[in-house]
């Protein structure tokens, strides 16, 4: 297992091999005192040729022949922030990938909490690879990391655990999301959140019967055509006394969207296995906050369905009765996403009373079309939860743009037959996806982040050092941090 620790910069630097960022037009003869007076010259003439390049990596053997420093362009201190030191890192550590080394240490980039934190989410995230089918597996030697961090920097060890926690989280997301339709079914999912019924976090799985009982009409309709049964998971994170309102965290988890009877065409429909990420996102963010112990209680509700057509299946122009008692005409089967999530946002509202609401989802084609690959879209009812976590997005490197959720969308998808129905045309599909929604809400705080274009690597993508092909863990790390302030 990767250790990542701290030490001070104060100290004697032995390790074999040392990273050092440089700064275009800065002085880093301290550092060479620390590690070899001789060293001035030669540094200073290979710190000029790499600073002024941003990931330029130039190295060589210091006089003592077992030590190599490595050092990485860093351009302007005054352009740096923490998107750039995670992707740097990456770009280390996919360079010393080549040459099987077991341990290194990196010299902070500078003196923040936040770039130790950037600094250990791109050692983790980018030394994750997805390997369960194949027959050879390319093993990750690398063993240690030591972070060499200046003094006045309070505890960067524990910055470090709880950066690899969330940072960990991700990959075990990751390596779900990435599973394979046949391995990966409703029936999985319950049974790897039953594994977490733990003593801070409770599993419950409503199984189809009980889900008929209670009226959960929207995941029945979508999942019944499948042979995999719907299953309605719901983890219940316990970080307080149990009076104490929860945040409320639903995710949309289709194993697999074949679009039902309006079937997808077949051109990337492989890709639809990673239509659960929004609810392998929740499971992991409750994963995580188990390890990280917040004081606050959080419930997360994952309907997690297979979106198949058979004789069984739910029809374009069947109107079906959600959990809150609206009507809701089916135009589109392929538009499943949004009736899950609707049963599964009115049933936890309900019964669980919460301060506020966010689902994450692989919603909207839509979405990729209005912002792209690299940007999800957000959405909701609570201008100041938006605000909050746009900010935190800004830290995190997760690209998230707020979509104008108008009175005008809901005309949109005002049916002739029922209350609402679920497709409001071509246009601003991302949006009234997001007005549908806002039907099962209430007036709790909700905010709806659509994820289709983020949660996984897909044409348009821009390439990151510290991300694989495969699933992207795409919002886990912002919604934590929101999860940690918050209980402070």
């Amino acid at each position: 297992m990767l250790r990542i620790i701290a030490d001070n910069i104060a100290k004697k630097i032995n390790s074999q091999l040392l990273v050092i960022g440089c700064f275009a037009n800065e002085d880093y003869s301290v550092i060479f005192e620390k590690i070899q007076p001789e060293l001035g010259k030669i540094g200073k003439e290979f710190i000029e040729k790499s600073s002024s390049k941003f990931g330029l990596i130039n190295g060589f053997s210091t006089l003592r022949t077992s030590q190599k420093i490595l050092f990485v362009g860093l351009q302007n201190r005054k352009d740096f922030t923490q998107e750039k030191a995670r992707i740097i890192t990456g770009k280390i550590i996919n360079h010393l990938k080549e040459f099987e080394i077991r341990e290194f240490s990196i010299i902070a980039f500078d003196s923040s909490e936040e770039t130790i934190e950037a600094i250990t989410d791109g050692i983790i995230l980018s030394t994750y690879s997805f390997n369960k089918y194949k027959s050879k597996i390319e093993k990750n030697v690398l063993q240690k990391v030591t972070i060499i961090c200046e003094s006045k920097i309070k505890n960067p060890q524990k910055i470090i655990d709880k950066t690899c926690i969330i940072s960990e989280t991700i990959n075990f997301a990751k390596d779900i999301a990435n599973m394979p339709p046949n391995e990966c079914s409703p029936e999985y999912l319950a049974r790897l959140a039953m594994n977490m019924n733990k003593e801070r976090v409770k599993t419950t799985i409503i199984d189809y019967k009980e889900m008929e009982s209670v009226k959960l009409n929207g995941i029945i309709s979508v999942g019944k055509g499948s042979k995999n049964e719907p299953k309605f998971i719901i983890l219940k994170y316990i970080g307080t006394k149990i009076s104490e309102k929860p945040v409320l965290l639903v995710g949309k988890a289709v194993t697999f969207d074949s679009g039902g009877l309006s079937i997808k065409p077949s051109e990337k429909m492989d890709e639809m296995k990673f239509d659960k990420c929004g609810g392998v996102n929740i499971i992991s963010i409750i994963k995580a906050l188990s390890l990280l112990k917040p004081r606050m209680n959080v419930i997360g509700i994952i309907p997690a369905v297979e979106n198949m057509p058979s004789g069984y299946s739910y029809r374009p122009s069947d109107i079906i009765e959600m959990y809150n008692g609206k009507k809701v005409e089916v135009l589109n089967t392929d538009a499943e996403g949004r009736l899950i999530l609707a049963d599964a946002l009115s049933y936890g509202i309900s019964t669980f009373n919460p301060k506020y609401v966010i689902d994450m989802a692989t919603l909207t084609g839509a979405c990729i079309i209005a912002l792209g690959s690299n940007v999800a879209g957000i959405m909701g009812n609570n201008s100041n939860l938006i605000k909050k976590i746009l900010s935190i997005s800004n830290t995190t490197g997760e690209k998230m743009w707020e979509l104008p959720l108008f009175d005008d969308f809901h005309e949109q998808i005002k049916s002739n037959y029922a209350d609402i129905k679920n497709i409001g045309g071509r246009a601003g599909g991302a949006i009234t996806a997001a007005a549908f929604l806002s039907n099962f809400v209430e007036n709790v705080p909700w905010v709806h982040i659509d994820i289709a274009g983020t949660a996984w690597i897909q044409e348009g993508t821009i390439s990151k050092s510290y991300n694989t092909n495969g699933a992207t863990g795409f919002g886990i790390k912002t919604i934590i941090k929101l999860l940690i302030g918050d209980s402070k």
